[in-house]
């Protein structure tokens, strides 16, 4: 399992920590990643996702799981979160 958010595509970043000598040492930056329960109001059932905490708070602030996947670019998304949105996009198109 990749480390890598299902909705908005952050993933490990690399890097370096320099001590007060100046001295470089390779690390990596990982993403704060959760294992989450979102529920979707269209589809009327719950998905499990691992995202950051920050794509919660998006989650939130865009008004909803629903809403944010449907805002959301098809680059950015995994292809189970991408499946989710076509499914949610053909049942507001049959209601």
């Amino acid at each position: 399992m990749t480390r890598r958010c299902e909705l908005t595509g952050k993933s490990v970043q690399t890097g370096h920590k320099v001590s007060h000598s100046n001295h470089k040492t390779n690390t990596r930056f990982l993403p704060n990643l959760k294992r989450a329960t979102l529920i979707s109001e269209i589809l009327s059932r719950r998905v499990r996702l691992r995202v950051t905490v920050a794509a919660l708070r998006s989650i939130e602030h865009r008004g909803g799981f629903d809403a944010f996947l449907l805002k959301a670019r098809d680059s950015e998304l995994s292809p189970g979160a991408l499946a989710l949105k076509r499914e949610i996009l053909k049942k507001q198109a049959g209601a």
